[in-house]
């Protein structure tokens, strides 16, 4: 699936990079301005319906991919956010940036899914 393909491209973009884990806004400003000094094209905390506002949503050329920034949280709040995400026709992968030590299944809602570490960039 070649949307799969801009994920992982984009997931090993992402954890190459030294995010600041202490504060999810900070980091996600700084996602914001790594995606945008990339070139990158996607909309900031684009609604999907009133509740579901990921953070980032990426266009590629193969699709729509949410890239949503958590720096802790609970594992099942976190899926949660993502299968409601997935569930949206717009939304083709789901890209998850934490500092929470979890894994994906491999789709969620039949969407495209996996898990970038922001503690990577840091080793």
């Amino acid at each position: 699936m070649e949307v799969m393909k801009s994920m992982y491209n984009l997931a090993t973009m992402l954890q190459l990079q030294r995010f600041s884990t202490a504060q999810e806004k900070l980091t996600q400003m700084e996602v914001e301005r790594f995606l945008t000094s990339e070139g990158i094209r996607f909309e900031r905390e684009k609604h999907l319906s009133d509740r579901d506002i990921p953070d980032f949503l990426i266009q590629t050329q193969f699709g729509n991919v949410v890239l949503e920034v958590k720096t802790r949280c609970a594992r099942k709040a976190i899926y949660r956010q993502l299968e409601r995400y997935a569930g949206h026709q717009v939304v083709n992968g789901l890209i998850l940036l934490t500092g929470t030590s979890m894994g994906l299944p491999p789709e969620i809602n039949g969407k495209p899914s996996i898990v970038a570490s922001l503690g990577a960039g840091w080793l």
